[in-house]
């Protein structure tokens, strides 16, 4: 049996060398193609806005990024904040903006001993709330990267638009957590909004996310997937969006930014939340990520087996180069249209720990469940 080892490897390296060029040229590049419309068309469409915001024990975000959000150039919009059970000065801070700004409105949302709130319930309070058929979603951490933000978004709702996924890239600052964070977030980007380019939508990002009220309600909230604390943004993508209804936005000017976690566990709790939910995604879409995740970190085993047992070692080198080569030419464009070409520096290195890291949280997700959403 051991005679059979080498060659087993190396068929099982080719294997997974055959996925990921698929998942490269075929789903990745969608997003490298794809053409920005021209900045006239992409702002002609200006229907009234209710942009909502989750606040929980937020003060000092509030006090540095709402107001990027409230002097937005728009000639109709509502901006929503929901004070969700903080125990800080969030109330205050928010009731002080209310004097100043007339289009700003607080929702307030206490704790009850019986009844566990999370931010699923706040945001159904915030949508509640609001007066407009287009809602426009971002978090109280979250700064527009400019003051065209919601005119880009908004754009882009029509009779057959109800969705529109946005991209929410996080600020550069020093560090290696803060390098593979903003990676990472460039890799899951061009991953979901190629789908949603190709017809088949799986998920989107609450910090830059818009949608109609309309079609909140008719497809009963978040009541499927209530029970979980997290997935407001992806599961709610992920049960209503459609190749018909489903629209991408990635101007730079619209944009939001936010400030990454900065420590290893502050990062862990975060990745454990967000992976939790990958389970109650469609069959077609937990079939695709885990055939993706799998495939890329088999490759890597598969390339370090071949070199340990120095079987065809030119080979398993050759395969590797293509597809890193292959990685550079697909990732280019597209990490030029979200800003993130100076993060394919390292693209050896965080590849490696990107599908370790999927892998092992997906791991982690589907036995360890999180009881908090902040």
């Amino acid at each position: 049996m051991k005679e059979y080892i080498p060659e087993a490897l190396l068929a099982l390296l080719l294997l997974c060398f055959v996925i990921q060029l698929l998942f490269l040229l075929v789903q990745q590049r969608r997003l490298a193609i794809y053409r920005l419309p021209s900045v006239e068309q992409d702002m002609y469409n200006t229907p009234p806005v209710s942009v909502i915001i989750s606040a929980r024990n937020e003060a000092e975000n509030l006090k540095k990024y709402l107001p990027a959000v409230l002097n937005q150039d728009y000639p109709d919009f509502e901006v929503i904040v929901i004070d969700d059970c903080s125990s800080d000065d969030s109330r205050h801070i928010i009731e002080e903006f209310c004097k100043v700004y007339n289009n700003l409105k607080m929702v307030t949302v206490t704790e009850r001993p019986r009844f566990k709130t999370g931010k699923k319930f706040a945001l159904t309070m915030g949508i509640k709330a609001s007066k407009n058929e287009c809602l426009i979603f971002t978090d109280a951490d979250c700064k527009p990267a400019s003051e065209n933000w919601i005119a880009h978004v908004a754009a882009n709702f029509s009779t057959t638009k109800d969705i529109i996924l946005g991209y929410s890239p996080y600020l550069k600052s020093s560090g290696f957590i803060n390098a593979f964070v903003r990676f990472e977030t460039l890799k899951t980007g061009i991953n979901y909004l190629s789908a949603a380019l190709g017809g088949d939508a799986y998920m989107g990002i609450g910090r830059n996310l818009a949608y109609k009220k309309s079609l909140f309600f008719k497809s009963k909230g978040f009541a499927s997937h209530l029970h979980v604390l997290a997935g407001d943004d992806d599961l709610f993508v992920n049960r209503n969006a459609t190749a018909e209804n489903t629209v991408i936005e990635i101007h730079p000017d619209a944009f939001t930014f936010s400030e990454s976690k900065n420590t290893l566990r502050g990062w862990f709790r975060q990745k454990q939340r967000h992976m939790g939910v990958g389970g109650l995604y469609k069959n077609k879409h937990r079939r695709m990520l885990s055939l993706e995740a799998m495939s890329g970190f088999v490759f890597y085993i598969a390339i370090a087996a071949c070199l340990f047992y120095w079987f065809m070692p030119l080979v398993a080198l050759c395969v590797y180069l293509l597809r890193l080569l292959t990685q550079y030419f697909v990732y280019y464009k597209s990490a030029k249209k979200l800003t993130g070409l100076n993060l394919l520096w390292l693209l050896p290195v965080f590849d490696l720990l990107y599908y370790t890291y999927l892998n092992v949280f997906g791991l982690i997700g589907t036995f360890i469940k999180t009881t908090r959403w902040k």
